[in-house]
């Protein structure tokens, strides 16, 4: 996992820094939790328990499928907007944006991973789901993950699409795709968060100097255009991205605790993703899984729709 930060930087320059990190990291892409549906919100929101305002919209018919989405500090919309929402064809979707994030309302006081786990519980009480299928996209594979550790009664399938379960070991395999593409080689100061995240950066800057940026998730730039001209109508509630940094239970490696997942899992990974890394599906061991290798890098849902659809289709099929 990721060390704490030395007290030498500021807390606000690693927030700035953070939240830079999140935006273009891979979306450039309780059983005692009771979450109450107030009348005077429209009913597009719901209020957990805490007081945190979420946003959540369901569309589609079929088996309730909650997405997870990326970033961190990203939101639904992008994942909607770009054929995401095919697959309402057979799921009954429900789109929610994670606390701090895109159109839900910031935590006064809780971003720990136990609660983000909870808030997900609270969709699905919402929609009063006794199971339930989970789809996760990039950093959203964390909080799926989890979700189904702390709540496999409720999960009737586990989909990993273009899914971290390992943080710095993403970042790590991007960063060195960067620099096998600028040139450049990134060899931080030392072994301290501060230093890696330092020469991620440096990393960027020089591959977005040749204009090959977008090249850790898509080959196609107008892909890319196009995502970030959609995340750019993003409300901007950031505040997850710019807590995160200082939760230590984020940058575990969660792919060791995948050997006692007895849920259906399908881990659907792309042939180029070089956002997630292309060999960290490698890492999981889940018992009852099914791997999807398909043709694009970290945008399936979009670039690679009509396969990214009919292989979660199939899997609904065959675990419903």
């Amino acid at each position: 996992m990721f060390k704490k930060y030395p007290n030498r930087l500021s807390i606000e320059k690693m927030k700035q820094t953070f939240l830079y990190l999140s935006l273009f990291l891979f979306l450039i892409y309780s059983s005692n939790l009771h979450a109450q549906y107030h009348a005077d919100y429209e009913e597009n929101h719901l209020i957990t328990d805490d007081g945190t305002q979420l946003y959540v919209k369901k569309s589609g018919e079929g088996p309730l499928c909650i997405f997870v989405h990326g970033g961190p500090g990203a939101w639904s919309g992008s994942f909607e907007k770009l054929k995401g929402k095919n697959l309402e064809k057979k799921l009954a979707m429900v789109y929610y944006d994670q606390r701090g994030c895109g159109r839900s309302g910031k935590s006064t006081t809780d971003y720990s991973l136990e609660r983000m786990v909870n808030d997900i519980e609270a969709v699905r009480e919402h929609y009063q789901a006794d199971k339930i299928y989970l789809l996760s996209h990039s950093f959203g594979g964390i909080l799926a993950l989890n979700y189904a550790i702390k709540y496999p009664e409720h999960v009737q399938g586990l989909i990993l699409a273009n899914s971290t379960l390992n943080m710095h070991g993403s970042l790590n395999a991007q960063l060195q795709y960067m620099d096998s593409l600028s040139g450049y080689k990134s060899i931080p100061a030392d072994s301290t968060t501060s230093s890696f995240i330092a020469s991620f950066m440096q990393a960027k800057t020089a591959l977005s100097e040749k204009g090959l940026d977008y090249k850790t998730i898509s080959d196609n730039k107008q892909h890319v255009d196009l995502l970030n001209q959609i995340d750019h109508t993003n409300p901007g509630n950031y505040d997850f991205a710019q807590n995160i940094f200082q939760i230590e239970d984020y940058w575990k490696d969660y792919s060791t605790l995948t050997n006692n997942v007895m849920v259906p899992v399908l881990v659907i990974t792309g042939k180029k993703d070089y956002a997630i890394g292309i060999n960290h599906y490698k890492s999981f061991n889940f018992p009852n899984k099914s791997v999807q290798k398909l043709k694009g890098g970290h945008l399936l849902y979009f670039e690679n729709n009509k396969e990214f659809c009919r292989t979660i289709f199939r899997f609904i099929k065959h675990h419903k």
